[in-house]
């Protein structure tokens, strides 16, 4: 297991806990790492295990709840790296590809995906700053609401 570091300290004053890691659901690594680049698979709104926020946005899940799925996906990426590589590695984060199911006609993403954002600049400060992408798609795994895949520069 990694050592505690400051990434730790921000995650207890903000009142967030690491979920276990889930396991790859397919013939892939959580995280692969390339050189000095942590490309982290995409992570699901999934809770120790427990499925959360399965249905679409703007029918059974509101912006508010959408926000929290997305901190939810964010905080198991945490948990990956954390896992896999440690923080004391992380130079920054550089990428975030966001997807989201939704109803017709509802077009609220990116105040969803900020929830992820929000969180990764939230706990890791500056190393938190990333580019985004955000895509609507008609279904994802599971049926859940949200997911995000993410690159970390490591040192």
């Amino acid at each position: 297991m990694h050592t505690l570091t400051p990434v730790h300290d921000k995650l207890k004053e903000l009142g967030l806990h690491l979920p276990a890691i889930t396991t790859p659901g397919g013939s892939y690594q959580s995280v692969n790492v390339r050189g000095n680049i942590a490309y982290v698979a995409i992570q699901f709104p999934i809770l120790n295990e427990e499925f959360r926020f399965q249905g679409r946005l703007g029918a059974e899940f509101g912006v508010d709840e959408g926000y929290q799925a997305m901190a939810l996906c964010a905080l198991n990426v945490l948990a990956q790296l954390h896992g896999k590589v440690g923080f004391d590695q992380l130079e920054g984060m550089n990428h975030m590809d966001a997807y989201y199911q939704a109803a017709p006609g509802w077009d609220e993403g990116p105040k969803v995906v900020n929830g992820a954002s929000e969180l990764f600049v939230n706990v890791l400060g500056e190393r938190g700053q990333h580019a985004r992408a955000i895509f609507g798609v008609d279904s994802l795994p599971r049926n859940f609401s949200v997911g995000i895949t993410t690159s970390f520069t490591l040192l």
